[in-house]
């Protein structure tokens, strides 16, 4: 239970990336008061958290629905997740042309854009869908499969929950961190984001070895 609360936790922070965010998000309602941010911030925290749940739960399931494999869904997703892994590994330490496109003066809803694309993109649905390829296949129990279950929804609710903190206290968050603290713990999110792709693209390969053998 606790590896899948942190494997859904460990891959999506640094796509979801809350802290390199949190300027963005700053700008974009920097003429807001303190308490209309705080809503924002939880309405962008619960979008997110349904997206990410929707992503989780139905996007293996509607890839399969069209013929395409776990183990291809894996392999497939792992390449996407490694290589978002390794350009963040080398990324710049301003933001990306994407994010910074969306910076056009205060938001007005907490969906578009400070949702989408700012805090969950393709990129941060592509690795849930992903990791929702990883669960146990159906000889498992249904009570084992409840709790890992459960774990995984644990770990979006930390990513929401993150995503509200990083968002509501963006302005100490970043005075703190500084630009080099923030550059530190994103470039060691992306290593670990690396590994992860790296362990998703074993995993089907080797069910896809073992069919062929």
């Amino acid at each position: 239970m606790v590896n899948a609360f942190l494997l859904v936790y460990a891959a999506l922070f640094p796509i979801v990336n809350p802290v390199g965010s949190a300027p963005l998000f700053l700008r974009m309602t920097r003429g807001r008061t303190t308490a209309e941010r705080s809503v924002l911030a939880l309405n962008v925290a619960r979008n997110s958290f349904f997206l990410l749940l929707g992503s989780l739960f139905i996007g293996s399931h509607a890839l399969e629905f069209f013929g395409i494999t776990l183990p291809v869904v894996r392999v497939a997703g792992g390449l996407v997740v490694a290589a978002f892994g390794w350009q963040m590994l080398h990324a710049p330490e301003d933001p990306g042309p994407d994010r910074a496109k969306v910076d056009t003066g205060p938001a007005i809803d907490a969906f578009y854009p400070l949702t989408m694309p700012l805090t969950v993109g393709p990129g941060s649905m592509s690795v849930a869908v992903t990791l929702g390829s990883q669960r146990p296949t159906p000889t498992v129990d249904f009570a084992q499969l409840a709790i890992l279950g459960g774990a995984a929804v644990a770990g979006l609710a930390a990513i929401a929950l993150t995503i509200f903190v990083c968002y509501r206290f963006a302005d100490r968050i970043i005075m703190f961190l500084g630009t080099r603290g923030t550059n530190v713990v994103m470039r060691l999110s992306a290593f670990i984001l690396l590994c992860i792709g790296i362990q998703i693209i074993w995993n089907g390969c080797s069910a896809l070895l073992g069919k062929s053998i």
